[in-house]
């Protein structure tokens, strides 16, 4: 089974404790500073931490064997895990887009420039994070990992913008007044989108989306290796969680016993749960070979 293990976790952790740090330095700085941009990024920042949490609930709870209610196992947690980090960025970003057009509109004092400090380590540590987390989603396949990894790319999005919005405001003088609000407007309408492809993504996974065509072409290749395996009718694969359960119509030779196409069809099943750890489970459905429409 691919289990996310230790190492998914420890991420998720890591991710906490370094968002939280992150937060409350751009938090306490922006508002010293009086930087609208950095303290939305902080906020930003901060609600990484919720984020990460739901990301490491759903990593443990996908890591649950089956059991009599829930024969597939605890994997669409770590989805449903994935879809609420998606709509806390959007809830997020649409409070920081609305409190820094809010702010622009009030006449108040450039920002200081110390406040581009934090914004300069966060660009970098969130980049870390965003390989780090984007290196384990895609060996684990998981959807919330994933989710948490593009969440980290837009946060050094939005920094760079924070820092550009600062700079400007700060140092430009008066034709660039409003460039800090701006800067944090625009962080929130990138967090918006960000959380909008993540829903998008996740609820493409929870109607059962056919995977990628390439990954059905992996359970046909090693499914015809066993012998007997003459062809592949249909090839069905679902997502829960970490893992896919698999559906497939085998052709076998239409004279031999009942007997003989079960060992092939088990044969089958465990081949490409072996070949492919990505497999949960596999559905062998034995058919005719040369008496149906192959699709």
């Amino acid at each position: 089974m691919n289990r996310p293990g230790p190492a998914g976790r420890n991420v998720a952790l890591a991710s906490i404790f370094i968002s939280g740090v992150l937060a409350a330095a751009k938090i306490v700085v922006g508002l010293k500073a009086n930087s609208t941009a950095v303290v939305s990024d902080g906020i930003e920042s901060a609600s990484d931490i919720l984020a990460s949490s739901l990301v490491l609930f759903g990593l443990v709870m996908a890591a649950k064997p089956p059991d009599a209610e829930h024969p597939y196992g605890h994997g669409r947690l770590e989805t449903l895990s994935g879809m609420a980090v998606g709509m806390i960025l959007v809830a997020m970003g649409t409070l920081i887009s609305v409190e820094s057009l809010r702010r622009g509109l009030t006449p108040h004092t450039a920002p200081a420039m110390f406040a581009v400090w934090p914004v300069l380590l966060s660009i970098v540590v969130k980049a870390s994070l965003y390989l780090t987390k984007r290196h384990y989603g895609r060996k684990l396949l998981s959807s919330s990992l994933a989710a948490d990894a593009w969440n980290d790319g837009v946060d050094v999005v939005s920094g760079t913008v924070a820092l550009i919005g600062v700079t400007l405001e700060s140092s430009a003088g008066p034709r660039f007044r409003t460039a800090d609000d701006i800067g944090g407007c625009v962080v929130g309408l990138i967090v918006i989108l960000l959380g909008i492809r993540i829903v998008r993504d996740t609820t493409f996974q929870l109607m059962d989306t056919m995977p990628d065509p390439r990954l059905l072409e992996q359970i046909r290749k090693a499914a015809v290796t066993v012998p007997g395996a003459l062809g592949i009718e249909k090839c069905f694969a679902r997502k829960t969680g970490l893992q896919y359960h698999v559906d497939l119509h085998l052709e076998v030779d239409p004279n031999m016993t009942v007997s003989a196409s079960h060992d092939i069809a088990t044969q089958v099943r465990e081949r490409i749960r072996s070949d492919l750890p990505w497999v949960a489970d596999v559905l062998v459905h034995v058919e005719p070979h040369g008496l149906g429409n192959r699709r």
